[in-house]
């Protein structure tokens, strides 16, 4: 379980988060949805220790850290492919890094790209596949990390409708297949709606939480249905009041 305590930060006198509390469950989907420039993905620069927090608690499974650096595996909004490696070595590099021999990461490897619709690019170049296949390759390489905790700051948001629907499906196994527990950003409210355990919505900043879904309906889920549709005339109309002019 992560634990969220009073985390805060201003840049140059503007205050961006103050005072924030989150829990994210073990093997939990809980993501955050808010106006832009609200400070999102502000947060996660402050949980990887990217940059400094002014003050705020972190725990993990109990323990105080200092950040999640070591213990999360974060995939962003672009896929951050070396275009010079296969996508067999793209994905692969966080067991290479590790000193994990060639032939197991490469096993390893081959059982990811089989359960994400990758098998038979294993040598393609990036260049050489599909914004949704390369986004593919990036999740797996953040599945490589083999870390129980996964940030994901809108990793579809680059992607058409289509494809990201398509997408969606394979984050949904982060926590069915690989039962991670999963603390994800997003400007889209149905996305939020089709893979979340627990919906928050936050304030313009100073980034706040002010409003929580929490979604038991089964997974995967039916975005034509009548009560998705009723809870996300309600997201929508909370996201309304967070929007400055």
């Amino acid at each position: 379980m992560l634990v969220i305590k009073d985390l805060a930060k201003s840049f140059n006198g503007h205050c961006i988060i103050d005072g924030f509390d989150l829990t994210v469950p073990v093997n939990g989907f809980t993501v955050l949805i808010g106006p832009s420039g609200c400070g999102k993905s502000t947060l996660f620069d402050l949980l990887m220790g990217i940059v400094p927090r002014d003050r705020g608690i972190l725990a993990w499974q109990g323990e105080t850290v200092p950040s999640l650096k070591t213990l999360a595996a974060y995939m962003q909004q672009r896929d951050l492919l070396l275009p010079w490696l296969t996508l067999e070595s793209n994905a692969g590099l966080p067991a290479e890094l590790a000193g994990v021999p060639v032939k197991q990461r490469a096993i390893k490897v081959s059982a990811l790209f089989a359960k994400l619709g990758l098998a038979g690019f294993e040598k393609y170049l990036p260049t050489m596949v599909s914004g949704g296949m390369r986004q593919r390759c990036a999740l797996a390489r953040t599945l490589m990390f083999a870390r129980d905790l996964v940030l994901l700051d809108e990793p579809l948001s680059t992607l058409d409708a289509i494809t990201r629907r398509q997408l969606q499906t394979y984050l949904l196994l982060l926590q069915t297949e690989f039962e991670k527990s999963i603390l994800m950003v997003t400007h889209d409210v149905e996305e939020a709606l089709l893979l979340a355990d627990d919906l928050f919505v936050l304030t313009a900043a100073p980034m706040q939480i002010c409003e929580r879904f929490r979604l038991d309906t089964p997974k995967p889920r039916d975005i034509t249905d009548r009560s998705f549709i009723k809870i996300k005339a309600r997201v929508l109309a909370r996201l309304a009041k967070e929007v400055t002019w």
